[in-house]
């Protein structure tokens, strides 16, 4: 009978999606138990995608809000808040401002 070919990386993403703090040599370990031999740069390799992906969808989602808010340029809202700072006496001030009026 021919031996199946099990994907590397789709098992280590399984094992991180369940166990995301893990070390890399605990990654290496536990996969070796279930007869996936595995290299310390593959495991990183994986772990640094995910991570990427999650950034990607984090901006993507971010862009989309912004979208939907009406806001054509991000830059432009991020210089009136800054302005806005100024105005009030600090960051801190402003953000002591928004947590009274989120109340």
């Amino acid at each position: 009978m021919p031996r199946r070919k099990t994907n590397k990386s789709a098992a280590i993403r399984e094992f991180l999606i369940s166990n995301p703090k893990t070390p890399t040599k605990d990654v290496i370990s536990a996969l070796a138990q279930k007869g996936i031999k595995v290299s310390h740069n593959l495991v990183y390799l994986t772990k640094a995608k995910m991570g990427a992906r999650k950034r990607k969808q984090k901006r993507q989602k971010a862009v989309a809000s912004a979208n939907s808010a009406g806001i054509a340029n991000p830059v432009q809202l991020i210089l009136k808040v800054r302005s806005l700072a100024d105005e009030a006496g600090g960051i801190r001030n402003l953000k002591q401002l928004v947590d009274v009026l989120a109340e």
